[in-house]
């Protein structure tokens, strides 16, 4: 299991677009990835799911995987959030 913290840096939080992208990302590994926000744990592969986190600007998001390629999944995820989603 690999996990890494990080925090929403983009200030419209994680709405429609950012969702995408990290559906996107984590359905290239094989990997189970999770956002925990709080006592909230979802799927990353679920666009509906991230949207219902309700995560906004400065919020922490916990990335937690599970499987063969783990550590690349939670780097490339947290890549995603260390970029703002491209946003800004």
């Amino acid at each position: 299991m690999n996990e890494a913290t990080v925090t929403i840096k983009n200030r419209a939080g994680i709405h429609a677009r950012p969702a995408a992208l990290i559906v996107q990302t984590a359905s290239k590994y094989s990997s189970k990835i999770w956002l925990e926000k709080d006592s909230d744990r979802i799927n990353a592969k679920s666009i509906m799911g991230i949207i219902t986190l309700g995560a906004s600007f400065g919020t922490p998001i916990r990335i937690i995987s599970d499987g063969s390629d783990e550590e690349a999944a939670t780097a490339a995820i947290l890549a995603l959030f260390e970029s703002k989603f491209e946003e800004d």
